[in-house]
């Protein structure tokens, strides 16, 4: 299996004067959250919310990062809002957004596409099922 990239627009949806960024992001479900670069963080004129401690799968190493806010993320006619943690040097895609917007990645096509199960609006569980929860009389 090879890198899925997915073509997205990147938003501060606090400030609809500001010009929508296109980006080219890596996709990855390993990862939760969305990341971008400082440069694009920078141009959104993104509010740094708090700091995180982030740890990088490839070295294990940790890292003390900003989380911005509110970053809307627009593709395949879906969107989402979302915070970013800004680090590394390309936009990273994780699985949060991608829950929040619907999406699935198709492995053998190297392509994000939308839940066929939903191909019109995102789907989203607002409370999982549980065995544990008596059921009305």
């Amino acid at each position: 299996m090879g890198i899925t990239y997915a073509d997205l627009r990147l938003a501060n949806d606090a400030r609809d004067d500001l010009e929508e960024l296109n980006a080219c992001a890596v996709v990855d479900t390993g990862a939760m959250h969305l990341c971008i670069p400082e440069h694009i963080a920078l141009q959104l004129q993104l509010k740094t919310r708090s700091k995180r401690e982030v740890q990088t799968a490839a070295d294990g190493k940790s890292h003390l990062v900003d989380y911005v806010s509110p970053v809307r993320i627009s593709m395949l006619n879906r969107e989402c809002v979302t915070g970013a943690l800004v680090i590394g040097n390309q936009v990273l895609l994780g699985a949060i957004p991608m829950e929040d917007m619907d999406l699935i990645i198709e492995p053998a096509k190297l392509r994000v596409s939308v839940n066929p199960l939903s191909p019109n609006i995102p789907v989203s569980m607002a409370k999982g099922l549980s065995r544990s929860i008596p059921q009305p009389p």
